[in-house]
């Protein structure tokens, strides 16, 4: 099995990605919502690159959920601190999700085999579910704006430990991905000072969401892994999901 791991969605190939398993990463915030989401209920979460989408797709029931430049939208049910994803409200619920980065990076992945969703909080989980599906994996860090983002790239490294880890084999990885899994090593022990340095760290705290920060760098807190199926995202727990 081969691990490959991409700095950001400008440098992805769609059509290498075709016959893998591609797990997107956007730790600050989108998929750490995505993955408090399902956990605390959520029936799937549609995600989408614009508002308008996610305005003309709601139907009685749904929510809406999202920001733009980090700030919740106008209108909006949800914004995205994972804070606002982990109440009864979602419960039983579809949420129709655009951000600035994670959610259209999850569409552009969709040529994809299987498209997961990973972060911190289930890096065990989902490099499980990923070695279920036997397939190569990439590890897609969503980014910022198409730059590369320290925190997406340290939960890469994080993840291929946990492949590492769970089947004592040292697969071949590209040299972002060993740079990336260094890293990791190297701040393992202080992980939340890591992120809170970050460039989105630091804009996220100016801006009141150090809490946030601090919730998305815990580690294997959940086993909810968003896998998306016919353009929405369901938890891979449901075990209905991954149809070849």
């Amino acid at each position: 099995m081969q691990i490959t791991v991409i700095q950001s969605s400008k440098d992805m190939s769609l059509d290498s990605m075709t016959n893998q398993t591609v797990i997107v990463i956007d730790v600050l915030r989108a998929t750490s919502n995505m993955i408090t989401a399902l956990m605390f209920g959520c029936i799937e979460i549609i995600p989408l690159e614009t508002i308008e989408e996610a305005k003309s797709l709601k139907v009685s029931g749904d929510l809406l959920g999202g920001e733009r430049n980090c700030l919740k939208l106008p209108d909006f049910d949800l914004g995205n601190s994972p804070y606002e994803y982990m109440t009864p409200q979602v419960f039983d619920k579809r949420i129709l999700m655009t951000t600035t980065n994670g959610t259209r990076v999850i569409q552009q992945a969709n040529s994809a085999k299987h498209v997961l969703a990973g972060a911190f909080i289930n890096a065990h989980a989902c490099a499980l579910a990923a070695l279920e599906l036997q397939d190569d994996i990439t590890i897609l860090c969503a980014g910022t704006n198409d730059a590369f983002s320290w925190e997406d790239g340290l939960c890469a490294g994080f993840i291929v430990h946990e492949l590492q880890q769970i089947t004592g084999q040292s697969f071949q990885v590209n040299d972002f991905g060993l740079c990336m899994l260094t890293s990791y090593l190297e701040v393992e022990q202080k992980l939340n000072q890591a992120l809170l340095e970050s460039a989105n760290g630091k804009k996220l705290t100016l801006l009141g969401f150090e809490s946030d920060i601090l919730y998305c760098s815990k580690v294997n807190i959940m086993d909810a892994v968003p896998v998306l199926y016919d353009g929405k995202l369901i938890s891979h727990r449901s075990k209905n999901v991954c149809p070849s």
